[in-house]
Parts: structure tokens; C-alpha cells; sequence
């Protein structure tokens, strides 16, 4: 694996080990791109705050700490500052405002939630409801127009169980999208790990047919995920069977620039 972007910190409160775990890790295993993406710092009205995502108090701190790893280890590894986030529309110019203050290469959109967090529903929650999965690939698409994010992490996530036709016709949608705009769709090793929903293969097959790109992405919230490597040789058969396009690497969007 050359490169994985996606990486959490404890600051996410469900993720262990420090940064330096991580890198030594990754070094060992040959990755020669380590990118941090932690639960981003949404800066929601009103004092709510969800459990899952590090406090905006904390990202001077996240920033200070890969700026320095990143200078200890350049020799053996080039290490990205981000964030995993979701686009929510009411807050998202607000977010941007705020992570400007501090460095940040680049942005994985992670839909978690339709609408907002503070209100709606989980995205990867089961459901038969037509305009959840329609409202998903709406929000995703509007998070693409934004220009922000450099590629869309476990873009599966959308846990539908009605009917196959308005399944793929969505799909289509949103991998037609990504695809005009090269955006690439995240294989997520940590749903083949715990063995969630996704990867979906229905949804890459269509992937496949749209012509998107994929890019492997260990969603690590342990040292030991930066690969595990029973997943990435799975993730691997699963790229080829589905014969797709697994690009190494990232053209990174700065969000901030």
C-alpha cells in the first residue's frame, strides 16, 4: 500500500494509540504517504457537540503535533494533515472559516448523517426509505460542488434495503457525479474489518460502470489498521474482481487555499 489517507486520531474519542504509533507503523509496512484525517471539528450553534469528533479546542493542538512528526520523520515518510468531514450545508462556510486558521492539506467527505447530526438520521442506519438514500446522494453531490473535498470516504456508507431499481438508480447518480467531477470513492478497509454493509458490491459494480476511480483507505482507529494486511489483500481481490481503477495516490484539494 502506498499511500492511506485516512486516519484517526484518540482525539475522536474512539480511536487508540498516539500519532507516533501510527507512522511507525505505516513505515514498517512500506507506506511511503500518510495522510491524518480525524473526525473533523464542526462548530455546531447553539453548544451541541456529538461524541464522535474531536472539539474545536483541540485542533491547534492536532495541527502543532503531525506539524512537528512530520518534520521528525520526513526522511522516511510524507505525512498530510486533514480531516474526515461531513457537508452540512447550514454549518459548512462556518467550518471552513475555522480550519483556516490552521494548516489543513485536505478534506475526505464522510456522509455520516443526512442533513445534520444534530437533528436527523445516521446515514448508515438500515432504512427503506426512498428519500433517505435519495437525500444522501443529494448531499454528497452538493458536498462535491463545494470543490472542497478530495475524495468521498466509504461513499457505500448509504445503508438502503428497498427496492434494487431505486438503489441503482441513485447510485448511478452519485458515482456518475464523481466521476464527472474525478473524484475518487473510497474502498473502506474498516467495513470489510468489522464486517459492516460496506463494501457494497452492488454499488460497485455501478462504480465500475460510471468509470469512477477507487483509492484504498484503511480508516485506521488503531496502529494496527495502517494496513492490516489480511484487509488491504482482500480489498485487493475485491478491486480486481470488480475490475477497477485503484489509483496509489491522491491529488490532494486544499480546502483553505
Amino acid at each position: 500500500m502506498y499511500a492511506n489517507y485516512h486516519t484517526h486520531t484518540p482525539r475522536c474519542n474512539h480511536a487508540v494509540g498516539n500519532e507516533r504509533e501510527y507512522i511507525e507503523t505505516a513505515i514498517k509496512s512500506g507506506i511511503k504517504i500518510l495522510g491524518f484525517s480525524d473526525h473533523a471539528p464542526m462548530p455546531f450553534p447553539h453548544g451541541y457537540y456529538s461524541d464522535f469528533r474531536m472539539r474545536p479546542e483541540q485542533a491547534e493542538d492536532y495541527v502543532k503535533t503531525l506539524r512537528n512528526l512530520r518534520n521528525e520523520y520526513r526522511a522516511d515518510i510524507e505525512i498530510y494533515i486533514g480531516y474526515e468531514a461531513e457537508y452540512y450545508p447550514d454549518i459548512f462556510d462556518r467550518f471552513i472559516e475555522f480550519i483556516s486558521q490552521y494548516e489543513c492539506d485536505y478534506l475526505i467527505l464522510g456522509q455520516h448523517f443526512l442533513g445534520n447530526e444534530e437533528k436527523d438520521v445516521y446515514s448508515g442506519a438500515p432504512t427503506l426509505r426512498e428519500r433517505d438514500i435519495c437525500r444522501y446522494v443529494d448531499q454528497v453531490c452538493e458536498g462535491i460542488d463545494t470543490g472542497k473535498f478530495t475524495y468521498i470516504a466509504h461513499p457505500d456508507l448509504i445503508n438502503f434495503r428497498g427496492e434494487e431499481n431505486i438503489y441503482r438508480r441513485e447510485t448511478e447518480r452519485l458515482c456518475g457525479y464523481a466521476a464527472l467531477k474525478n473524484i475518487p470513492l473510497e474502498i473502506n478497509f474498516l467495513g470489510i474489518m468489522d464486517g459492516r454493509h460496506y463494501p457494497n458490491p452492488l454499488f460497485w459494480d455501478i462504480a465500475k460502470e460510471c468509470g469512477c476511480k477507487a483509492i484504498f483507505g484503511c480508516d485506521a482507529h488503531s496502529p494496527k489498521d495502517v494496513p492490516d494486511r489480511e484487509t488491504l489483500i482482500y480489498a485487493e481481490r475485491f478491486a480486481e474482481e470488480k475490475k477497477l481503477e485503484v489509483i496509489d495516490k491522491a491529488e490532494l484539494i486544499s480546502p483553505v487555499s
